[in-house]
């Protein structure tokens, strides 16, 4: 008689997007699906848990023996929601710094530095013991993070259009961004402030601030790099803790998302940082399907 095959099911689920997939027992991935964000940070603990139902739903099969949720956002909450659910196997949750550091390390000691829409600091210890740093939320900070790039852009455009600073590329972007008819300080403010999902549209200018940046403008350049630059502090005081006996120039240490991996980020940041930092290509839905396979 034929035994029923045994799935597994990864999430990595943060601001912008949750990916799943369905891998089967021989390891080949079976099935895929990418749903919108579920951060309950950003979009509120209903909607992110009618998102990932919803998103579970379109890969559950029969037998399935683990299921990993890898969340962005509010670990409590994802507890208790991993709890409920059934007919999913063993179910755990982490936060959402596993799979990158996952990918950056390879299950060695070393540390990731992640900036998406928010940012963070993870870090695996000689002793194996798991740390977090950062991670605040779009309230207190995240610096490297898409947010606090839109956040930081916005602040600097501001008393151009008050007419206290000189006109710049920075400033138009801004208000271009707002896609209202030549704004004037206070209707942008009020954009901002009032749109249904500020913490996305604000992270959303990000990608035009780091095009700048390439492009070598000077107020975009040191907009990223101060950022930036605090992101890598705090992963500078974090692996002075965990590595004391090693040169921080030995310990590994990555770079991930789609911010700190910007080349506008990469080309400032790399070559003043004490840790050897080493971009990482891979999705962290890798770093989820390679945590999978060693179960």
């Amino acid at each position: 008689m034929n035994s029923t095959p045994a799935y597994k099911i990864g999430v990595d689920g943060g601001g912008t997007k949750t990916e799943l997939i369905l891998i089967d027992e021989a390891g080949e991935i079976v099935s895929r699906h990418i749903a919108p964000g579920s951060n309950p940070n950003i979009i509120g603990p209903g909607s992110a848990r009618a998102v990932m139902l919803d998103a579970l739903g379109q890969l559950h099969r029969d037998s399935v023996s683990h299921t990993h949720l890898y969340m962005g956002g509010a670990p409590l909450f994802w507890r208790e929601f991993g709890a409920s659910l059934t007919d999913f196997g063993e179910v755990s949750t982490f936060d959402d710094s596993r799979p990158v550091l996952e990918l950056a390390t390879g299950g060695q000691p070393g540390l990731v530095l992640h900036g998406g829409t928010g940012s963070f600091v993870s870090a695996r210890a000689p002793d194996n013991s798991l740390h977090y740093g950062g991670g605040f939320g779009w309230r207190f900070g995240d610096p490297g993070s898409g947010y606090d790039l839109g956040k930081r852009a916005i602040a600097a455009a501001i008393p151009e259009l008050q007419g206290w600073a000189n006109s710049s590329r920075l400033g138009q972007l801004v208000r271009d961004h707002t896609k209202l008819p030549n704004p004037d300080s206070h209707q942008v403010l009020q954009f901002y402030y009032q749109t249904e999902l500020p913490t996305r549209t604000i992270a959303s200018l990000a990608p035009a601030v780091l095009h700048l940046a390439v492009e070598g403008d000077e107020n975009a350049v040191k907009l990223v790099r101060e950022s930036a630059q605090g992101l890598l502090d705090l992963a500078v005081s974090v692996a002075t803790k965990l590595f004391p006996d090693s040169p921080l120039d030995e310990v590994p240490t990555g770079l991930s998302g789609p911010i700190m991996t910007h080349p506008a980020v990469t080309t400032t940041l790399i070559p003043r940082s004490p840790l050897p930092l080493i971009p990482i290509k891979e999705s962290p839905i890798r770093g989820v399907y390679n945590i999978l396979t060693r179960l």
